[in-house]
């Protein structure tokens, strides 16, 4: 079968081919497995923090990709929870330990055993693989492969984030960047939170003005002071310096949310310009999303049918893979990026 490998660590900034096409062979379901016939798969910002080394694979060569839509083909002798030609999502959550206080209380995401899909497995840039079948998906027939793969990250993580700025109707929201994630938690937040005005910080005009298009209330540059301190602001950029800036647009008592599985060292001394009476006095807040639990994915796709939430998105064919990352290392972004396998 077809599948695009990541054979090393590498700089995107010095190679557009990091990821090579190769036949492998056809992985095999086990006792609770489903065998996955791949439609599509989301591109992420996390594939590029694979490959430059910020959350490394335990091994080589893996399969990329963890916003997976596909067909059941296959399953295993024990499981119950699903059939043949059922349409499933796989999400970066492929697997954990299931026995521990965090698995117990709903928050697998935070599990010692936690495994991710792409990473410590073979992941979605590829033409099948095999998932536990606890933690597959049913996809909602509302939406179309390419809608719902961004769903599976960029939107459940964007939803975790969205619970942990406690957000109430009518207080005011930021977004600090604009990509995927933050242009499906501006559409979710206009539904849930029909009193709250959302502002948007981003360095691009055409981000901004997609921004706009979509019903936010302002825009401005990251540099630029917001018109009015914020309730909550929810951070979705690979880097320090966003982070920073935001801080000094909360009101007090006000809570920032980090929605990035790791940020890129190119600012890092950013983080020295942090003050104390400026940036965190008066009770403001810093908190950190680690990636997304199997509850978050189950309860977004069921709201993101009820709304009906729909991302935009680009699609491309898995030969060009690499031309979507390198695109959206360079933020040439609007909407998500889709893989059509």
């Amino acid at each position: 079968m077809k599948s695009l490998l990541l054979n090393n660590v590498y700089d995107l900034n010095k190679t557009d081919t990091p990821l090579i096409l190769k036949d492998i062979p056809e992985p095999v379901p086990t006792d609770f497995e489903l065998l996955i016939k791949i439609i599509a798969c989301g591109v992420c910002h996390t594939e590029i923090d694979e490959i430059e080394g910020r959350t490394p694979p335990p091994f080589y060569p893996v399969v990329p990709g963890h916003q997976v839509i596909g067909n059941v083909i296959g399953i295993g002798d024990k499981v119950t929870k699903f059939e043949i030609s059922d349409r499933v999502g796989i999400g970066w959550i492929y697997s954990s330990c299931g026995k521990c206080s965090y698995c117990l209380e709903g928050n697998d995401n935070l599990c010692a055993e936690f495994r991710a899909t792409g990473r410590d497995v073979n992941g979605g840039y590829e033409e099948y693989m095999v998932v536990p079948e606890n933690s597959a998906f049913l996809i909602p027939e509302i939406f179309s492969d390419s809608e719902a793969a961004p769903l599976l990250c960029a939107g459940a993580i964007g939803y975790r984030s969205v619970k942990l700025t406690g957000l109430i109707n009518g207080e005011s929201l930021g977004l600090t960047g604009f990509g995927a994630s933050a242009h499906i938690v501006l559409k979710m937040v206009k539904h849930k939170f029909p009193d709250t005005k959302i502002f948007v910080f981003a360095r691009s005009e055409k981000e901004r003005d997609f921004a706009k298009s979509l019903g936010a209330d302002w825009t401005g540059d990251t540099l630029t002071k917001c018109p009015e301190e914020l309730n909550c602001i929810i951070d979705t950029t690979p880097v320090w310096m966003p982070v920073v800036e935001a801080m000094r647009n909360l009101k007090p008592g006000g809570r920032l949310v980090i929605n990035a599985i790791r940020k890129e060292d190119i600012d890092k001394n950013y983080l020295m310009k942090i003050d104390y009476s400026e940036h965190l006095w008066m009770e403001k807040e810093i908190k950190s999303v680690a990636n997304v639990s199997t509850s978050d994915i189950r309860e977004f796709l069921e709201l993101a049918a009820e709304i009906p939430l729909k991302p935009e998105y680009q699609e491309y064919r898995l030969e060009d893979a690499n031309i979507a990352l390198l695109e959206l290392k360079h933020r040439k972004i609007r909407g998500a990026k889709v893989l059509r396998i």
